[in-house]
């Protein structure tokens, strides 16, 4: 079974209440969404108020992919640049598929559909995505076909002594 993913979706209470579960999921199963486990839904809502205003101000685009029982199963938040000079490509954050769909290829699907919802957005030339460094996520991006194009070492601090570099990937479009 693969997931239905929609492009700025109504955000209701239940969609919140399912992004902020999944949030809070992924993070305490270890997941690199800026968050270190353990946390609480009221740790991670602060987070999800910040995208969904960024939403409702038109900023940013949500993609959320449902599973086949209707739960929320993954998600990405596209945030287009501000600078006048950088307007040509947008930022993918909080890019997440649930832990118990970890495995199914959800990844990929979410990074396709991700990549099909920055084609839509008439201007955009590539997307530019952050991960965190230790986890092996960049293997996986570069298999989506982003390439590495920065990094900062021991930038993202986890844990007093466990600092992880800061990896910026980048999909051009064209």
């Amino acid at each position: 079974m693969t997931l239905t993913f929609t492009l700025d979706p109504v955000v209701d209470p239940c969609l919140r209440e399912g992004i902020l579960a999944l949030w809070a999921d992924v993070s305490n199963a270890g997941g690199a969404v800026g968050f270190v486990p353990p946390v609480t839904l009221d740790d991670v809502r602060p987070a999800l108020d910040r995208h969904l205003a960024g939403v409702a101000d038109g900023s940013c685009r949500l993609l959320v992919g449902h599973d086949g029982g209707g739960a929320v199963a993954a998600t990405a938040v596209l945030a287009r640049n501000t600078h006048r000079l950088q307007l040509h490509w947008l930022w993918a954050y909080t890019v997440m598929v649930h832990p118990r769909h970890q495995g199914k290829g959800y990844g990929r699907e979410l990074m396709a559909a991700t990549e099909a919802a920055a084609r839509s957005i008439e201007g955009i030339d590539a997307i530019r995505l952050g991960c965190r460094g230790g986890l092996g996520l960049e293997h996986f991006y570069a298999s989506c076909g982003y390439k590495e194009v920065g990094r900062v070492p021991g930038a993202i601090r986890v844990a007093p002594g466990d600092d992880r570099d800061d990896i910026t990937m980048l999909l051009p479009l064209h």
